[in-house]
């Protein structure tokens, strides 16, 4: 066991240090679901076949003890310095292999439960949701909240709330699932959105009649029936290349609702 475990804990490492150099693309749902398994099978494995053995030898140990203090007895000698402590607690002790396996399982399980479940924790990478988040910000978000989901498989257990505009929401990069894109929602299924004079404007409800922040554009919304609001902090219009990149239709990857775009007149 203990050579099968040092294999374990190295294929752990291993997949680690990869994914830490940029040689594989890791899955740390993938990692987590797999060390709370195999901890697991350990830490069984030690409560019903493992522990029960160590303690069986223990007894042993002290009824051999025992029996050996009565015969010497017979013989007429009281005083024996025999002091099987440090030999018992050394026979109850776990190994190093259990120790790094068995003794972590609960741990692991509690993270497992916490962030596959309930909470996890993202640091913001840009600076797409400024002024509301900046770089760096740690934010915890809620799993549970638009329906349990099950770790690795992704599928879906619970309804839970339905999105609402105005949310924001963490999605997986539909290219690259291991990048996590932080977003506003600005649509829903069936909404019509569009890019207008540097605001996306959508058909759902309508516009208040007041202009648009001013460092954006002073220029009020475009439409009664639309409402708008900022989309980033550039004080420059776009040039043709991003308007080009951003007049293709774009799907929300979480809602499965395509949005389409308008381009800006250049």
């Amino acid at each position: 066991m203990q050579f099968l475990t040092s294999l374990v804990l190295a294929a752990f490492v291993g997949y680690a240090g990869a994914w830490y150099l940029g040689v594989i693309e890791g899955n740390f749902a993938l990692l987590l679901l797999l060390a709370t398994v195999i901890t697991g099978i350990y830490w069984l494995a030690e409560r019903f076949v493992f522990l029960p053995q160590r303690q069986k030898a223990a007894a042993q140990l002290e009824a051999e003890t025992a029996q050996r203090r009565a015969e010497l007895a017979k013989m007429g000698i009281d005083k024996v310095d025999t002091d099987i402590g440090e030999a018992r607690d050394k026979l109850l002790m776990q190994p190093w292999w259990l120790d790094w396996t068995a003794g972590l399982f609960p741990v692991i399980v509690v993270v497992f439960i916490l962030r596959s479940f309930l909470f996890e924790p993202f640091k913001i990478p840009s600076g797409s949701m400024i002024p509301t988040l900046h770089i760096g910000d740690l934010i915890l978000v809620n799993k549970f909240h638009y329906g349990i989901r099950l770790p690795v498989a992704n599928t879906k257990l619970t309804e839970g709330t339905p999105v609402q505009r105005g949310d924001v929401m963490v999605f997986r990069y539909p290219p690259k699932p291991s990048v996590d894109y932080i977003k506003r929602v600005v649509g829903v299924p069936g909404d019509e959105v569009a890019y207008l004079n540097k605001s996306s404007a959508s058909t759902a409800s309508p516009c208040p009649p007041k202009p648009c922040p001013t460092f954006l554009t002073s220029r009020p919304c475009a439409t009664s029936n639309t409402t708008a609001r900022p989309w980033g902090p550039s004080r420059t219009r776009p040039s043709r290349m991003t308007i080009a990149l951003r007049s293709y239709p774009v799907r929300i990857p979480l809602l499965a609702v395509t949005i389409a775009t308008t381009p800006l007149k250049a």
